[in-house]
């Protein structure tokens, strides 16, 4: 068992070595033990920092403003000014941070801060900023991983953030580190460890080690810069987010090429790094230069442009006008409107032509600069050559994932145009492999499904037979071959979803192809798969088949269109209107339109913690559409019966593989087609040849070789399940944690393979799942002795039980189990009760409800009549317990009872957790000051506690 070195720095050597650090770099150092002496010293910073001194009084109404709402809202009001009523009835300006000049701000650094809420915490390292804590940094000695740094301030987050004013609120960054590894995030209780950052240099090179960290991102200015410029507020979520290293020398490359200069440029950031974000931040920042009359964010198609508006105003809301048709665009760039978003069809139509040209004519000579998104499609055509005519000043910035080189160009009028030589040069560049190496995106799994029979000599040969250098159209549209894909994908779609979890893009060939699946489905299924489709059905429609690009979705429906696919179509979407209650028809452009946004928001919503399964697309399945420019972290998997090449490849598969929890291990690229030379092709062209072994998967041998493995060094370390019980310190039992979730990591990538056979790995299913209780076990420990506030070095690891939650464990399986029980023969019963138990202790989602379960087997179930009916007996036992418990939790927390019936309800139709200022809100008799957080935390841990028993899974 590993043990920590005696020479392994200490975490408290790790902290003083980066206080005496921070003190060379200009901060001053300062003691403040306890909440006393941070609102002393929040009082002379102010004081000093606005240039005047303030009474008793004056300084309470400070307190009073600053002591308002989540962290969301007091990020707000850092950045605002504030009007203080004087004593002698003037009123001066207070500001709390000064945005504009950020290296002009008092700075100074702190330790061991100790603050009392629901518990007792003590903070490793603070940084504060007019004497607001607006860093804090949270160590951990070397060796440890950081996500248990990550955990630790999430504790603090329900435990004492909100303690002395909620000070604490205001931190705008975390940074946590073990010495080697250092990272940092935004102030966001939504997000996870995997929306952590490394920060790097320019040429995106990591700058891990803490001491090297502190030197670059902790510089007083850095840091200021990055809190003041950088933190993106995000309105619908109401939460912050902050730039991460490749995003941040982006827009700094823009301002400094406008600033400097009249030329032009692109910025080459993989697809799924976050460019909607970087190209927001750069508008926002360009809006203000005075030397910058407008910005115009150009898109290329109208569901990008509904799309880039909506999360625009997203990130601050009102930012954007969006606009609906020319006219609105040309009043836009006739007005004061600072930041516009249109597309590049609207654009052309308004600097050309009479109609509009007196309007715009004095935007000729102005300053305009333009940030094209996916500039890969929007600028090669006559378009970008009458925009640069026609605005004599402006400045043109592009924003790819997949830039148009010299091999994946498209001849044009004036021969091959690359995206080098339309912006001049790449101002910033972040590849995928970056993005892999840096985890903001995925490794793909490509498997390739199919064999088929040579007409001519009778052999099998496999799909990744060379099939661009035989004539195959007749085999690939052959119906018998139809049907076996749409019959594998019936067979592996729980699989490669995590038992839809997840939602999958299956990409056609053809619209007639595209309407042939979707009846084989309707035909087919019998698992009660969603599917949903949408094509564009003009009657000059062309298959890009012949050169496997991504052709682009036509919503201009003027044109005749192809009566056959339009009625198809319309069918399909009434099944659509039939399941979800909708309306959409072809019959109307506008809600044809609609239609498309339902789906697309239908899927990205699934991240939401709303979402209702009822809302769930399992496969949407399409020619074109969707397949870029769409972005929706629950989309896992791309099933393949198409020809992609170069940037559309890279494109469609990069649907699959943004990141978003444990779960997600990999992108699932299903392949029916031979793309295997046209992907190494992409690979090269958009990273390097070598790059194959960062951006796939390894093969499924290889997994089951690191299960085998890893399995091996559990049984070293506990030989059997119950030798777990035997583990005599927390640090073995920390040891068999972390050996086990390593093995559950593997096996959830394993799952995702369609082979996968727990015949291949050398553990029985009833062995693993005895380990899987023994681990449950430990975790239940801990959360019990949390509650108790018992310190232990298990209080933040994460035991990651969503990669042993399983989806089919819901009331429905709990009757299936007891029936089961109840009807067995008398001989069986035994046998059927230890499957109970078994199942109790084994499913996550059901320990939590494991003494009520077995109360009603040892109490309830006897009675219950031979014909009787355990669904209807178990319902009222469980309404009954469920009355009971909310009744008990009410009078000894001394609740309303309706009022907590009405925090239950809202917290199950939203998802979120009611704040402490709603549960005070129905407290009959309301707590001391000095006694308020600790019952507060108190009430939200029991209510917590009770909606999990009761109706998670219910």
């Amino acid at each position: 068992m590993t043990r920590r070195s005696p020479s392994t720095q200490s975490e408290a050597a790790l902290e003083e070595q980066l206080m005496a650090q921070l003190t060379t770099l200009g901060y001053d150092r300062v003691t403040l033990p306890d909440e006393a002496a941070l609102l002393t010293n929040l009082r002379r910073q102010l004081e000093r920092h606005n240039g005047l001194q303030l009474s008793e009084t004056e300084y309470q109404r400070i307190l009073n403003h600053l002591d308002k709402g989540n962290a969301y809202d007091r990020a707000k009001t850092l950045r605002d000014r504030m009007q203080l009523q004087r004593d002698d009835g003037t009123s001066t300006y207070v500001r709390f941070l000064n945005t504009e000049h950020w290296c002009q701000n008092e700075y100074q650094v702190t330790n061991q801060v100790t603050l009392e809420g629901s518990y007792k915490n003590r903070y490793d390292v603070t940084l504060l900023i007019n004497g607001l804590p607006l860093v804090q940094i949270e160590l951990k000695r070397r060796g440890v991983e950081m996500k248990e740094a990550f955990n630790q301030i999430n504790r603090y987050h329900r435990h004492s953030f909100r303690a002395a004013r909620g000070l604490y609120q205001y931190v705008q960054i975390f940074v946590i580190s073990n010495g080697v590894n250092t990272k940092y995030y935004a102030n966001n209780r939504r997000q996870e460890f995997k929306q952590t950052f490394y920060w790097t240099d320019a040429a995106n090179q990591r700058i891990s080690k803490l001491q090297d960290f502190a030197r670059e991102f902790l510089e007083k200015c850095h840091v200021s810069k990055m809190i003041c410029k950088y933190i993106v507020q995000h309105h619908t979520y109401r939460l912050l987010m902050v730039l991460r290293p490749y995003q941040y020398y982006a827009v700094e490359a823009i301002i400094d090429r406008v600033k400097n200069s009249r030329k032009n440029g692109y910025i080459w950031h993989t697809t799924g790094s976050g460019k909607t974000l970087t190209s927001f931040k750069a508008a926002q920042v360009l809006v203000k230069l005075p030397e910058v009359h407008k910005v115009v964010f150009v898109v290329d198609r109208k569901d990008l442009d509904y799309q880039t508006t909506r999360e625009f105003n997203e990130f601050s809301k009102g930012s954007v006008d969006g606009t609906d048709n020319t006219g609105t665009l040309v009043t836009q760039l006739a007005d004061d409107t600072k930041l516009i978003v249109t597309t590049i069809q609207k654009l052309n139509t308004a600097i050309t032509g009479s109609r509009y040209e007196e309007r715009v004519a004095h935007l000729r000579d102005k300053r305009v600069v333009f940030i094209f998104d996916e500039c890969h499609r929007s600028q090669f055509g006559d378009t970008h050559q009458r925009i640069v005519a026609f605005f004599t000043q402006a400045q043109l910035f592009g924003f790819t994932g997949t830039p148009i080189f010299a091999d994946n160009a498209v001849a044009g009028q004036g021969g091959k145009q690359t995206t080098l030589t339309l912006f001049e040069r790449c101002l910033h560049k972040y590849v995928i492999t970056n993005a892999i190496r840096d985890e903001n995106v995925l490794k793909f799994s490509i498997e390739y499904v199919g064999r088929y029979r040579n007409k001519e000599d009778g052999n099998e040969v496999a799909l990744d037979i060379d099939v661009e250098a035989i004539d195959t159209r007749e085999l690939l549209d052959d119906p018998g071959r139809l049907e076996k894909v749409t019959d594998w994908i019936i067979a592996n779609h729980g699989r490669k979803t995590h038992q839809r979890r997840f939602t999958a893009i299956f990409a056609v060939s053809s619209v007639d192809n595209l309407i042939k699946y979707y009846e084989l489905f309707r035909e087919r299924d019998t698992t009660g798969l969603r599917i949903a489709t949408i094509f564009s059905y003009t009657a000059n429609e062309e298959d890009r088949e012949a050169d496997g690009m991504i052709g682009e979705p036509d919503f201009d429906n003027d044109g005749p269109a192809n009566v056959h696919t339009r009625d198809r179509l319309e069918s399909f979407i009434e099944d659509y209107n039939r399941h979800f209650g909708t309306s959409f028809t072809t019959r109307d452009g506008k809600k044809f339109y609609n239609y498309y946004k339902d789906i697309g928001k239908r899927i990205k919503d699934r991240e939401k913690d709303t979402a209702s399964d009822d809302d769930r697309v399992d496969i949407l399945l399409v020619v074109n559409m969707f397949l870029t420019g769409f972005d929706a972290k629950l989309v896992n998997t791309l099933y393949v019966d198409k020809n992609l090449r170069y940037h559309g490849l890279i494109q469609a598969f990069s649907r699959t593989n943004r990141i978003i929890g444990e779960v997600k291990s990999q992108g699932n690229i299903v392949s029916f087609r031979n793309l295997k030379k046209a992907t190494d092709e992409a690979i090269a062209l958009f990273s390097n040849p070598e790059a194959k072994e960062v951006i796939l998967m390894e093969p499924y041998e290889v997994y089951v070789q690191r299960f085998n493995e890893a399995l091996a060094d559990l049984i070293e370390l506990v030989p059997s399940p119950e030798a777990v019980d035997r583990l005599l310190t927390e640090e073995d039992e920390l040891s068999f944690v972390q050996a086990f979730r390593k093995l559950i990591r593997i096996d959830n990538v394993l799952t995702g393979f369609s082979e996968y056979d727990m015949d291949d790995v050398a553990i029985d299913l009833q062995t693993f799942e005895d380990y899987k209780s023994k681990y449950l076990d430990i975790r239940d420990k801990v959360r019990t002795e949390a509650k108790r506030n018992k310190v232990s070095i298990l209080n933040d690891v994460d035991f990651e039980v969503e990669l042993i939650h399983r989806d089919q464990v819901n009331v429905s399986y709990i009757i299936r189990l007891l029936t089961n029980l109840h009807t067995a023969k008398e001989q069986d019963k035994a046998a059927r009760r230890q499957e109970i138990t078994t199942r109790l202790n084994n499913e996550v989602q059901l320990r939590s409800k494991r003494e009520l379960i077995e109360k009603f087997i040892e109490q309830e179930l006897p009675r219950v009549g031979k014909q009787g009916d355990v669904e209807q007996e178990f319902t009222n036992f469980w309404s009954a317990e469920r009355q009971r418990a909310t009744v008990q939790l009410a009078e000894e927390e001394q609740l309303s009872a309706d009022g907590l019936q009405g925090l239950i309800d809202t917290t199950l139709f939203n998802g979120r957790e009611p704040s402490q200022a709603e549960v005070q809100a129905v407290m009959t008799v309301q707590p001391s000051i000095l006694r308020r957080t600790s019952i507060l935390n108190r009430v939200q841990q029991r209510l917590a506690e009770l909606l999990e028993r009761f109706y998670d899974d219910m």
